[in-house]
């Protein structure tokens, strides 16, 4: 008999969320991702509004994945690798609080490997991180149009500028494993 493991989910925030969302479809283990809204205090968040910066909602994605292909640890690495945790409020051209570097997590061992995960990425980029770790309270999905962005539109300019390097490097790095 086949023992079935439980899938688990990780939110996180490292710039605009069609990066994120792209970059962990790549990852082997990786169930599902969903582009969506955490941290803020408006009850039904929308796209429109989180891009203003006044909700305290960041862009995030839930990252869906399968521990027994895939550690929580490997999970949070490849955060460290698709952004700059450094940058207060921004990745490249995308300046706001919603574009904030965050790890929402829930339960206690998400908290403790995202904290030891934060301490080894220092050896890459020093004490300058500014990625928040924070407690999960609510998830809402982005719109369906946010949903999948790069691979419905890989040919969109945001997503040849921006999306499609960022892929590069990760492909790269996960072939070098």
């Amino acid at each position: 008999m086949t023992q079935v493991t439980k899938a688990e989910s990780l939110i996180l925030g490292g710039g605009c969320f069609w990066c994120v969302e792209a970059a962990y479809q790549m990852l082997p283990g990786v169930l599902a991702v969903e582009s969506g809204y955490s941290g803020g205090h408006d009850p039904a968040p929308t796209y429109e509004a989180v891009c203003t910066g006044e909700t305290g909602h960041a862009e995030v994605a839930r990252i869906t994945y399968d521990p027994s292909k895939v550690s929580l640890g490997e999970v949070l690495a490849l955060f460290w690798r698709i952004h700059d945790p450094t940058t207060l409020n921004r990745q490249g051209d995308d300046v706001g609080t919603q574009y904030r570097s965050v790890i929402f997590y829930a339960g206690e061992t998400q908290r403790v490997a995202a904290e030891a995960s934060r301490e080894a990425a220092k050896a890459s980029w020093g004490d300058r991180i500014v990625t928040q770790i924070e407690p999960l309270t609510q998830f809402f999905p982005a719109e369906g149009y946010h949903q999948n962005y790069y691979a419905r539109n890989p040919e969109q300019g945001y997503c040849r500028a921006v999306i499609r390097p960022k892929l590069d490097k990760v492909k790269r790095a996960l072939e070098a494993e």
